[in-house]
């Protein structure tokens, strides 16, 4: 079984929620129901599961529900398991078929009887349309696709290796030279199988990539039909604007230009598309910054983004599928560039930062910006190259003060250099909003 770090959020809800659900969200394929299932069997005498989509009766059944206890009395007449109170998890899968469900699990954990846990596909769409979400009745657990250090594990990389990395992160020292190299070759294998649990478990127990390909292209096919069915009006728009991220990251200034999709496109007529694809897990946006000071949202230009895709391994698996050996054999021919950004946006999200860049004419570009709690500001670079000491524009920020530390993720180990770090590339799993 892959581990999880999804995992240990489910049991620090377990074991510090007083009358708390659980919603558990996140992209399509990412290993919710897969992960419950297994929390379910290890912490619970009793599970019983709901899904409202093979269960074609259960969503109209729960809809006519007129009390809590109605409620409660027709999920046991669903479920094929005895409810033992103190005993038993209730599981109800694909919500978003009855989005009543959400609204209802207040009364339903007042009693506090049972442990209900929630999911479905698309939740962040479909969670804008209830209309009563029930605050402090609702704990949230966002699962992403497997992040560098999951894919380690699942690599058979001991886990005392992650708290060397941490280590060597904290104090600014570089890692051991053979584990620097070991990890920069996961690394690259990362690149292409990504972090979706259906790639990864095939590319460990197969090792091969063709197939891995064949599950990217069915994940981008199961996105592109979410697309059709859920957002009838707009899919055509949604559907262009998702086959252009890998060209639009490839340009040269991999900021996502509307007028490559339609040359009379305004973004105002686009906007909830790219922001549908955000919230179905799709896609990452990262908004420019007009002033990289804290708070970083208040100088967000919401209409100049750069977007990426969810999982590294459906852009070079997928889209760019012809240049998989070109990464693992590391040709200097490539333009590594966008892949290393996606792959670096996805590590940051999932850290729990959101995603900005800073550009001026004068100062020049930062690929990200991203701010901790305590409102440190940090402008990090990504380099693939031998070039990796161009950034000037790092350098301007903190001539005037912008930042304290600036940051460079390359290929090489880690080396100190004044105010500026470089960092291996999969070091960027060290940041954390609370930490840093």
């Amino acid at each position: 079984m892959l581990q999880r770090k999804a995992y240990d959020d489910i049991k620090q809800w377990k074991d510090t929620k007083n009358r708390q659900g659980l919603l558990v969200t996140g992209a399509r394929q990412v290993g919710k129901t897969f992960i419950i299932r297994a929390f379910a069997r290890e912490h619970y005498a009793r599970f019983a599961e709901i899904n409202l989509i093979e269960n074609r009766r259960a969503a109209a059944t729960i809809e006519e529900a007129e009390t809590a206890a109605d409620l409660f009395m027709r999920l046991s007449l669903l479920s094929e398991t005895e409810l033992v109170p103190g005993e038993t998890l209730i599981f109800i899968d694909e919500v978003q078929v009855c989005r009543e469900t959400v609204t209802a699990i207040k009364f339903l954990v007042e009693q506090n009887d049972f442990d209900f846990v929630l999911s479905g596909s698309l939740l962040g769409v479909e969670l804008k349309n209830i209309r009563s979400v029930p605050v402090g009745y609702l704990d949230t657990v966002t699962m992403y696709p497997l992040d560098f250090e999951e894919y380690c594990r699942a690599r058979n990389v001991p886990e005392d290796v992650a708290k060397v990395v941490n280590t060597a992160f904290s104090k600014r020292e570089p890692v051991p030279d053979f584990l620097h190299e070991h990890l920069m070759k996961l690394f690259y294998e990362y690149l292409i199988i990504g972090g979706m649990p259906a790639a990864v478990a095939e590319f460990v127990e197969s090792k091969n990539i063709q197939t891995v390909r064949r599950i990217q292209q069915n994940l981008i096919l199961q996105n592109k039909h979410d697309i059709s069915k859920y957002n009838e009006n707009d899919a055509l728009i949604i559907k262009d604007i998702y086959d252009l991220i890998p060209a639009e990251l490839n340009s040269q200034n991999k900021r996502f230009v509307l007028k490559n999709m339609n040359k009379h496109a305004r973004y105002g007529r686009y906007q909830e598309c790219f922001v549908w694809l955000a919230d179905a897990g799709a896609a990452l946006p990262a908004y420019n910054i007009e002033d990289p000071v804290y708070p970083l949202k208040l100088s967000q230009t919401s209409n100049l983004f750069k977007l990426f895709m969810a999982d590294v391994g459906m852009l070079t698996g997928a889209f760019l599928k012809d240049v998989a050996i070109e990464i693992l054999g590391k040709n200097p021919n490539v333009n590594y560039g966008s892949i290393y950004e996606n792959a670096v946006a996805q590590e940051l999200k999932t850290r729990g930062f959101e995603l900005y860049y800073y550009k001026n004419k004068k100062l020049g570009e930062v690929d990200f910006v991203i701010e901790t709690v305590k409102g440190r500001i940090l402008p990090i670079e990504v380099k693939s190259g031998k070039n990796y000491k161009r950034h000037n524009a790092i350098r301007n920020l903190l001539g005037r003060g912008m930042a304290t530390e600036g940051f460079v993720l390359y290929d090489g180990n880690l080396i100190r250099d004044g105010n500026i770090t470089y960092l291996p590339v999969y070091m960027t799993g060290c940041f954390t909003p609370q930490r840093n």
